[in-house]
């Protein structure tokens, strides 16, 4: 399905998409988003400069982010450049190859009968517990079999009492993205906790809305019941409402293969380069 107009759309969406949040700043054929630390984004090449990109480059533009409090981050198609991975390496980051997939035949997957499904809302009291499920879920991504519950140095379910302010992350940037229809979330709570969480972000190109679906996030003794999927079918539904092209990028093959049996097509390979102590595992 992949093909080269198809990826310039998605390039023209990366683009476009931290304009609203940030000052774009370019170091040489990069660009570099400063914004708030709520809500980072990554350098990207220009488009059709990927192959310019020097160490230098990658070394200006993470001094940038740093010296910004942001965390140092690139992030480009890998099919349109495969020597810039090399070229991020040398520079100290750690890269990751995700694979890139767009809805194509989007199948309705349906959550567990006992499992609801919430849009939520900016004036929402409980933004940052969901904030803090999602960093909950991407600090395990091992299967539930290997995280039992209550088990001893592992990763707690969420704080499902009721965290202190201090222990929440903060919720400006969320809120007013929400607020503005940039950011659209979806929780599943089960028994009346929050269980799942994941959102998708519209962006208008040229006239067509595009939208990326991003953080599909499950706590570890909940996964394999199919909730990441219900949840991301959710997501597709809604975003395709007003868009007509959703994507994501998956976070290994595996996923990738569940997304495929739920209607997505793997049309290229997202690339993301990090420090490797600032990587959150996925």
């Amino acid at each position: 399905m992949s093909s080269p107009r198809l990826l310039d759309r998605i390039e023209r969406y990366f683009s476009l998409a931290p304009l609203a949040d940030a000052q774009v700043r370019t170091v040489g054929p990069l660009q570099v988003p400063i914004g708030s630390p709520e809500w980072p984004y990554p350098a990207r090449p220009l488009p059709g400069r990927e192959g310019e990109v020097t160490l230098a480059d990658v070394r200006a533009a993470v001094a940038l982010q740093e010296q910004a409090g942001l965390p140092a981050a690139l992030e480009w198609l890998g099919d349109r450049c495969r020597g810039l991975a090399t070229v991020a390496r040398s520079a100290g980051l750690a890269v990751d190859e995700l694979p890139l997939l767009v809805a194509d035949d989007p199948v309705e997957v349906l959550l567990p009968a006992e499992v609801r499904l919430y849009l939520v809302g900016a004036d929402d009291p409980r933004l940052g517990l969901y904030q803090r499920l999602a960093e909950l879920a991407f600090a395990n991504p091992r299967p539930a079999a290997t995280v039992p519950a209550g088990a001893g140095g592992g990763v707690p379910d969420v704080a499902l009492g009721d965290p202190g302010p201090g222990e929440l992350p903060p919720t400006e940037a969320l809120r007013e993205r929400v607020a503005s229809g940039r950011t659209v979330m979806m929780v599943a709570v089960d028994d009346g906790q929050p269980v799942a969480i994941g959102s998708h972000q519209p962006v208008d190109v040229d006239g067509t809305e595009v939208s990326e679906v991003v953080g599909v996030a499950t706590l570890p003794r909940f996964r394999g019941r199919g909730l990441g999927a219900g949840l991301t079918s959710a997501l597709v539904e809604h975003a395709r409402q007003t868009a007509d092209l959703v994507f994501l990028s998956a976070g290994d093959d595996d996923v990738a293969r569940v997304y495929e049996r739920a209607g997505f097509a793997r049309v290229g390979t997202s690339c993301l380069a990090e420090r490797p102590a600032e990587r959150p595992p996925r």
